[in-house]
């Protein structure tokens, strides 16, 4: 989009992540112009290529809540189209562990919680199941969730965006949104270059999916939204042999915790890492990586990784999500919202916002059309 004016265009979509992309590949069809606005050089450069890329099975989240019924839908929705399109993937499953009977009763909440959920696939084990399954990590109790995977986010991203210009929509990339102003039955939309050539289109339908400036962008036209940046780091695991682990491996998550603690995930590769942990930040987009944290992930999970060695842990990348929940809120769910006539705006979609995209393309699609 260079200098100058366009006529106006159906569906505007801000933000190319998994979220962006899947609203795009929900709603375009021929005949219909969405344009898909990217500020990066190309999609899915931004939260959605940092993270641990895991199919969640909608456990920890509050009955009723869209994180918990997108999350279930969404896994569905995933599996299917990923064997369908032939996305990469693996159905792993996850074992969520405890060391202690304190820990032992946090499994049982997750339990009953997860059945409510909707998780009906949920299993409490105890340490002989658990050493047949895994036996080299060490665990006193369990809770399996077979549903959980993982896929490769970039693939996920790519279809999702092969969708959307099969059916005619358009990204355009290095593209900012400067401005949203309502006029008469649509929003005329000021938008800058990395050039800095500024355009100036209108859209009737506006739909922000801006990952972390999404409280920016709705803002503009008088929302009142606030996110806060939680940094997660990672680190690599190398050194030990292959097929030690073959499940995502979590530890009972700590009360009034904002993320899931220390865990180990893997790749489609096996390749092996740690966390992310979660830490309040600045309003800064800093993934630089301590080198001292590789000591404290050790520490974290050696309690139930036994044969990792210091050595075997090293920084590796970070992530930041958008949260909606300052550091002493309470939960915050997704907000997903239609704040004006034709104009949505998806606020704090942090996880289980990769698990859950297809999901929520189509409660997007419920939103405009019913």
């Amino acid at each position: 989009m260079g200098k100058g004016n366009m006529e106006k265009t159906d569906i505007t979509i801000i933000g190319a992540g998994v979220v962006g992309l899947a609203v795009a590949a929900e709603l375009a069809r021929p005949g219909m112009n969405v344009f898909i606005l990217e500020q990066n050089a190309r999609h899915g450069e931004g939260i959605s290529s940092r993270n641990s890329e895991v199919i969640h099975a909608g456990i920890y989240y509050p009955e009723g809540s869209l994180k918990a019924e997108l999350c279930l839908a969404g896994n569905r929705m995933l599996y299917e189209s990923a064997r369908r399109r032939g996305i990469p993937h693996q159905k792993v499953g996850k074992l969520i562990v405890a060391a202690d009977p304190l820990e032992t009763g946090e499994l049982e909440r997750l339990f009953t919680q997860g059945r409510k959920n909707g998780a009906a696939a949920l299993e409490m084990m105890g340490g002989e199941h658990i050493a047949r399954m895994e036996p080299n990590i060490r665990a006193r109790a369990a809770l399996y969730s077979p549903e959980t995977g993982i896929i490769s986010a970039h693939d996920l991203m790519n279809d999702f965006l092969a969708r959307a210009l099969e059916n005619q929509a358009h990204l355009i990339c290095r593209t900012r949104v400067i401005r949203i102003e309502q006029e008469n039955n649509a929003w005329r939309i000021l938008t800058r270059n990395d050039r800095g050539e500024e355009s100036t289109f209108l859209s009737g339908v506006v739909i922000n999916c801006a990952g972390l400036a999404s409280d920016t962008v709705a803002n503009m036209m008088g929302g009142a939204y606030r996110l806060y940046y939680c940094k997660g780091d990672y680190c690599g695991i190398s050194g030990v042999k292959p097929g030690l682990v073959r499940r995502l491996i979590y530890p009972a998550p700590l009360k009034n915790s904002v993320g899931l603690g220390v865990h180990l995930t893997m790749d489609l590769n096996g390749r092996l890492k740690l966390g992310p942990d979660a830490t309040y930040i600045d309003r800064v987009e800093d993934y630089t990586v301590a080198p001292e944290k590789a000591a404290l992930f050790y520490e974290h999970a050696v309690k139930f990784l036994p044969f990792l060695k210091p050595e075997n842990v090293s920084a590796d990348m970070a992530g930041i999500r958008p949260k909606r929940q300052g550091p002493k809120d309470a939960f915050a769910d997704f907000a997903i919202r239609a704040d004006a006539p034709g104009f949505i705006n998806l606020v704090g979609i942090e996880s289980p916002g990769l698990t859950a995209s297809p999901a929520i393309a189509r409660y997007v699609k419920d939103l405009l059309f019913h």
